[in-house]
């Protein structure tokens, strides 16, 4: 049951206030009359101001393991779903892609991980370190397109480790949240927002949307990389689909990275958190609730009230922050999240398997004498919109709670593609004579244990990582009821 409509309108406004003008007040002390300079980075310098905020903050260090059924911090994120090590055959995130270690480890996540996945450049610390935008207009060009290590190298050593911090969301003189990140103020004007006129609220979940979203790293003639963008000139404010975000890679042809099996140049998507959650379907973003009402709850520090600084999903406040709304049990409310996740995962699984199976019989085409050359390119235009959609919901970092109609539809539109294209390049296949082979779910595995299985126990497929991939059986479930 929900508590009614004009209480969670006072429970929001209750919750927005302790963020929207930036952080609570601390209680009138020597702290109130300390004044933090223009472009400070070091957050222990804000935390002589906010301390029980930088309190807070320093616990995003902090691991937390297994605290939900699709998320462990720092855990391995490609071997649960076998597919994606195929479908990423080229580019970084083959070679290895975890669970990040919080918010302030974002740069040291980056430099602990497998070098390929800095290849694209400077351009790479643009989510994650508050030097980004000094890095960009002091270098123009050159912070996109010069290697990692150089750019990183721009970096104060006292700053080369600091990851997402206050100056990435708050403006040091007035403390109230503003946005730092050239990408989102673009976004923004292709969507048609006007930023001067940003309620509080909304500002409450954009900053997060300076990074949790997709982005496209356009290339030159090189291969190097030469801006970093939001694909959101087909959307609106409201719904930014994927469909919208196709078509401007495909207008503006951007081309990342190409991909081994199928031989086609492809973009990528990555993290799109703000797109769906603000898409049609979100009850939450339709009631005005924002990223910070639900990742950012409220804690009282001795006598003060404060919005918490450590940034986490609601499972590990054991659903604290949902139950500001509603008024059952977090054990129910964990259930009622389980069971959307768990039908998205099953679209996710079923998607990705058929996106593979497309993708290795265009492998086979590929190699077949005398296939037709047309029909096939048919096939991998339909291949790369499957790609897309299926990886907007597999970055996307709830499994789909976010706005679960909206991710079981294009993961329905991802698995339809999937299909067709399977059967347009095994017509290729045909018409030059040739038997094209089949593809399920345990030879798909196989194949992935064959071409990737991890040298080192820390790249590419390990397999004794546990396994998410996963079908529902109804019948099972009924029968545990």
């Amino acid at each position: 049951m929900l508590i009614p409509r004009f209480a969670i309108a006072a429970a929001l406004l209750s919750v927005g206030a302790l963020v929207a003008g930036g952080c609570s007040k601390e209680p009138a002390t020597v702290a109130a009359a300390i004044e933090i300079p223009e472009g400070e980075k070091d957050p222990a310098v804000w935390g002589k101001k906010y301390p029980r905020h930088y309190d807070s903050y320093l616990k995003n260090a902090e691991k937390t393991q297994k605290y939900s059924k699709y998320k462990s911090d720092n855990e391995d994120r490609i071997s649960p779903w076998p597919f994606q090590v195929l479908l990423w055959d080229g580019m970084g995130f083959a070679m290895e892609y975890n669970e990040p270690q919080g918010h302030t480890e974002s740069v040291r996540d980056q430099l602990l991980i497998h070098a390929s996945r800095r290849a694209p450049g400077g351009v790479c610390l643009s989510c994650k370190s508050p030097y980004a935008p000094e890095l960009k207009e002091k270098l123009g060009l050159d912070y996109f397109r010069k290697p990692y290590d150089e750019v990183h190298a721009q970096i104060p050593p006292s700053g080369r480790e600091t990851g997402v911090m206050c100056l990435d969301c708050h403006d040091p003189k007035t403390h109230a949240l503003r946005i730092s990140r050239w990408t989102l103020k673009e976004g923004l004007k292709a969507i048609g927002k006007d930023e001067s006129k940003l309620t509080r609220q909304e500002l409450t979940t954009l900053v997060c949307a300076q990074c949790h979203v997709t982005y496209v790293i356009p290339k030159d003639a090189e291969g190097k990389s030469v801006y970093l963008k939001f694909p959101w000139a087909n959307g609106r404010w409201g719904y930014i689909p994927i469909e919208g975000i196709i078509k401007q890679i495909k207008d503006e042809n951007i081309r990342e990275w190409k991909h081994k099996v199928t031989g086609l140049k492809l973009s990528h998507i990555r993290h799109p958190e703000f797109e769906l959650f603000s898409a049609p379907g979100n009850i939450h973003f339709a009631a005005g609730v924002s990223c910070a009402d639900c990742h950012m709850v409220y804690e009282v520090v001795g006598k003060t009230k404060i919005t918490s600084h450590r940034w986490e999903s609601p499972f590990k406040k054991n659903m604290k922050a949902c139950m500001q709304c509603h008024t059952q049990s977090a054990e129910w409310l964990k259930e009622q999240v389980w069971i959307r996740q768990d039908r998205v995962n099953h679209m996710f699984t079923k998607a990705g398997y058929a996106v593979a199976e497309a993708a290795l019989t265009i492998e086979q085409a590929n190699a077949t004498p005398g296939v037709d050359q047309a029909l096939l390119d048919k096939a991998k235009g339909l291949y790369e919109e499957a790609y897309y959609r299926n990886t907007f919901i597999g970055a996307e970092n709830s499994m789909g709670f976010h706005n679960p109609s909206e991710a079981l539809r294009v993961l329905g539109d991802a698995l339809g593609q999937a299909k067709e294209t399977t059967m347009l390049a095994q017509e290729a296949i045909l018409k030059a004579q040739g038997t094209p082979k089949h593809f399920d779910m345990a030879t798909i595995d196989a194949i992935v244990k064959e071409r990737y299985l991890t040298k080192d126990g820390k790249t590419q497929f390990r397999p004794n990582v546990a396994r998410k991939a996963a079908l529902l059986d109804p019948l099972q479930t009924a029968a545990a009821k």
